[in-house]
């Protein structure tokens, strides 16, 4: 067993003689989900690197960081080729719910799609708290997770011909736009990550390089840590609380086990 399999799986708590199913990743995506956090600090401490196969074992399995979608995505990637399933990555436009616009970055967010008996599944592990825990099939069909409703539908426009639609447990009660991609346009080599990460690190309209964050799916919710406040959402109910930086490193801390200077 190589060494991306043995510690993925070491890190995911899946067993290293086991073999992987398709009915398995409905599990392996939750273990995913409640294991790794989503976050941008490596970005906010100068502290980015290639993304690199190496890297990315390096951050996220060897040195238990999170990450963003291109390396949460990624890494899942090369975990699921190397199990023998039948996978590639594609890249995304993300709409904001909140000002009813496409982002400015075109194509930075990244996903997997997955091959099984004739029909293609939209899997991501790195669209924050917004995640299908289990496939979700690119045939408009309701996918049902813990955390709520997905579904896939066909539709051609200027950011894909796919568009993936959420209605999360307790927040939402209609349908809402998460993100389009292409299905034509796969990526060809891991250097349009390394484009991916300088827009989202660099660019002026980009989320993720101006304030920490962090965030875990839970078995009963989830868990926001911003430098300004501390969310958590436990079976519908949210409970937020202001706080200081001092506070942000000792959060991040207890519930992430990240030691932030």
């Amino acid at each position: 067993m190589n060494q991306l399999n043995g510690l993925f799986r070491r890190r995911m708590g899946i067993p290293e003689n086991e073999k992987l199913t398709f009915e398995a990743l409905d599990t392996i995506l939750e273990k995913v989900a409640t294991t790794i956090p989503f976050e941008n600090l490596s970005i906010l401490s100068n502290n980015t690197r290639a993304i690199t196969k190496e890297n990315l074992i390096n951050k996220i399995l060897v040195n238990h960081e999170g990450g963003l979608c291109y390396h949460l995505n990624p890494l899942l990637y090369f975990f699921l080729v190397e199990n023998g399933f039948n996978a590639v990555l594609v890249r995304g436009d993300v709409y904001n719910k909140a000002t009813k616009e496409w982002s400015r970055l075109r194509r930075t967010h990244v996903a997997i799609l997955l091959q099984h008996e004739d029909q293609t599944y939209l899997i991501d592990t790195g669209f924050g708290g917004n995640l299908p825990l289990k496939p979700v099939p690119l045939n408009g069909e309701i996918t049902s997770s813990m955390n709520g409703e997905f579904r896939v539908k066909a539709l051609e426009s200027d950011f894909g011909d796919y568009l993936l639609e959420l209605k999360l447990k307790y927040k939402d009660t209609d349908w809402n736009i998460g993100y389009a991609f292409n299905t034509k346009r796969t990526l060809e080599n891991l250097s349009e990550l390394n484009e991916v990460q300088g827009l989202i690190v660099e660019h002026k309209d980009s989320r993720f390089n101006k304030i920490p964050l962090i965030t875990q799916v839970k078995s009963d919710g989830n868990i926001t840590l911003t430098d300004t406040s501390f969310t958590h959402w436990t079976n519908g109910n949210s409970k937020k609380e202001q706080i200081d930086n001092i506070k942000f490193k000792e959060l991040a801390k207890e519930h992430f086990g990240f030691h932030v200077l």
